[in-house]
């Protein structure tokens, strides 16, 4: 496990939303990334979760005075696989990444299908 303060972790999130093309990170409606040590109880080794309804499942007035869609990074269960801080900062940036596939409508088969998951 790999001991990476919570500072730096959000930095490494940062990061990777950093490496989003501008153009796609453009295009992204009403979503919020956060950061949690845990996962849900249910799935203590989840790294990453969106939840929300996908781009390209939304019509034109469903965005109006809704709330925005969650993707959330767990810091803990990712630091617990990692053995080294290049490890956790590779692994943060390919669960952004296919969190955002989500918001997207990218299904977890066709992120398997890209190597994105």
């Amino acid at each position: 496990m790999v001991d990476m303060s919570r500072e730096d972790f959000e930095d490494a999130v940062g990061d990777a939303l950093d490496r989003v093309p501008p153009e796609l990170a453009a295009t992204m409606d009403n979503v919020v990334i956060l950061v949690e040590d845990d996962a849900p109880e249910d799935d203590p080794e989840l790294l990453g979760l969106y939840e929300g309804v996908p781009l390209t499942e939304r019509d034109g007035g469903w965005a109006a005075g809704a709330l925005p869609d969650r993707i959330t990074i767990f810091r803990n269960p990712t630091l617990a696989i990692c053995e080294t801080t290049d490890e956790v900062v590779d692994e943060v940036a390919v669960t952004v990444i296919h969190e955002i596939a989500h918001h997207f409508g990218i299904d977890d088969d066709r992120l398997h299908e890209l190597g994105w998951a």
